[in-house]
Formats: C-alpha cells, structure tokens, sequence
C-alpha cells in the first residue's frame, strides 16, 4: 500500500505547488500558448495520481481486481507491491476515489450539456434577432450580423459555428481593426478553447474546494483571451488588436475606477501597447518538454516496484 499513498501524496505536493510556482513565474503573460500547455499537464498530472492510485488500491482490495490489473505479470512483480497489506483502508481508497472519478464525469457532462442549452437558447434568441426572409433557407452563413445600438462580437461555437457582430460594431471598428476581431475570434475557434473552458469549469464546479481546480478554471479563462491576442496582433498589429479591445469595451465601463465583470480587458489593452519579450525557442521548447514529463512522474513512480522486481 506504499505506491497508492506515495501517488497520493504526489498528486496532492503537484496541486499545491504547482499553482503557485505558475503564480510567481513571469513568462505565462509571455508565452499564453505555453501556459496553456503546462496548466494541462499539471492537472493532467493530478487526476493520473487519483487514477492511479484508485487502481492500486481496488488491486489490494479485491482479488479480481488484482487478477485484471497484474494478470501478465510474474508473482514477483505481484509480490512487491504488497498488495496483501491494507485491508480495509484499500478498499475506502478505491472507492472513495472512483466515486470521485464518477462525480467528475458527471460534471464534465453537465457542464457539456449547459454549454449547448446555452448555445440553443443563443441561436433561437439569434433567429429572433434575425429572422429568415421569406423565402430564405437556413444556411451555414459564418457571420452574422445583428442590428445593435451597443458594439459587441462573439463567436458561436457548434456544429455550424458563427461569428455574430453588432452594426454598432461595424461602425466603431475601422480599418484593420475588424479585420482584427474576426482573427482574434477565429483563434479561440481553431484551438478549441470552448473545451479548455468546458474541462476547467467542470473541474472547479465538481470541487470547489480544490484549490487547483479554480486556479486552473481562472487561468484557462484568461489565457484564452492572451493566447487568441496574440494571434490577432502577429497578423494585424498590436496596436491596432488594442484598438478593437478599447472601441468594442469602451461604454461598458470597464476603463473607469469601478471593478467590473471585464476587468481584464485593461491588462490586455496594456500587454498589446507594452509587449513584453518572448521567450527564445529554445526555452520554449525545454518548457513545453518538461511540462510534457509531469504527467510522467506518476506512471514511473506506479511501476518502479515492478521494474525493480524485474531487474
């Protein structure tokens, strides 16, 4: 019962500090693309100790479980987990993490599920919005435009995905600064980052009482917005990706002294004007290999007694 209580113990020691190593680092503003990729592998890390270690345990606990899980293996391999120690503590251990697997399932699901209720209910708004003409067939039209007083864009994810735009913002937005959005908007599409948003949310709804989990729901949220940034200034400019930012958020209010839901929208405006250096390709790609090894860690620690009794 050593192995399950060392994953344990791993996934808890990663939870803990990788947040907070991430936290104090000054490269995820640099490099959102990269960040992106260790919050994944960090929590990626977590849930394979869970799993794991919920294996392990079910192994100890129960006989058939341990003849699926070790079934090629020698009794020698078998022999150095001491899976006959544990008793009961095992058996409280798989299960208590398998109903947390399940619950994490289900919230995954759920989450899925608000995420189209929302999307139906934002398409049949859309159609009142926009009602067909007569004669006119539903298409799979990318952009549509809606008559608005207030400058606003977003995109529709789906099967038939869309990007909406207000008139107001066809007004507001000059020049390369459209062009800008639709590139933005463009960026969360083609990295999939409604998923991102669909894992962390479930992960923190499920356990709000993980500190991981929010830490990972809040950063995917706002890495999303720096990575997709990002890719709307390498093809239009920053400068002119800033300008977008302020015409499309200027009358919500979100440059005034009064905290507001879109407080990030600053920070993003001074990161456009003021860029910070990249990071040379050579330490990007050290820290994409080595987020890459975290979830590593617990499979070597899982199979080291049964290497050992190879050896």
């Amino acid at each position: 019962m050593m192995v399950p209580a060392a994953l344990l113990l791993l996934g808890a020691l990663t939870a803990v500090l990788a947040p907070r190593l991430l936290a104090r680092a000054d490269w995820p503003d640099r490099e959102p693309v990269v960040a992106l990729w260790v919050w994944q592998c960090v929590v990626a890390a977590v849930l394979l100790c869970c799993a794991l270690s919920m294996t392990l345990s079910a192994a100890a606990a129960w006989q058939a479980v341990r003849g699926h899980v070790f079934a090629p293996a020698p009794s020698a391999v078998v022999e150095a987990y001491a899976l006959g120690v544990g008793g009961s503590w095992a058996a409280t251990t798989a299960v208590t993490l398998a109903c947390g697997g399940l619950w994490t399932g289900a919230m995954l699901v759920r989450e899925v599920a608000r995420a189209r209720a929302r999307r139906r209910q934002r398409r049949a708004e859309l159609l009142v919005r926009s009602p067909l003409l007569p004669g006119e067939e539903t298409g799979n039209d990318r952009l549509v435009i809606l008559e608005g007083e207030r400058p606003d864009a977003w995109w529709l994810p789906g099967t038939a995905p869309r990007l909406v735009i207000t008139t107001a913002a066809l007004r507001r937005l000059k020049g390369r600064q459209l062009d800008a959005l639709l590139a933005h908007e463009q960026g969360h599409a083609q990295a999939r980052h409604d998923w991102l948003l669909h894992c962390s949310g479930a992960l923190a709804g499920g356990f709000p009482q993980v500190p991981v989990f929010a830490a990972f729901r809040d950063e995917m949220h706002r890495l999303v917005e720096l990575a997709a940034d990002d890719m709307a200034s390498r093809r239009f400019g920053r400068l002119t990706t800033a300008l977008a930012l302020v015409e499309l958020n200027e009358d919500r209010g979100v440059f005034g002294p009064c905290p507001t839901p879109h407080t990030q929208v600053p920070q993003r405006v001074n990161r456009l004007l003021t860029p910070p250096d990249r990071l040379t390709a050579g330490r990007r790609l050290r820290l994409t290999a080595a987020a890459a090894l975290v979830p590593a860690v617990p499979v070597i620690v899982a199979v080291v007694p049964g290497l050992r009794a190879l050896g």
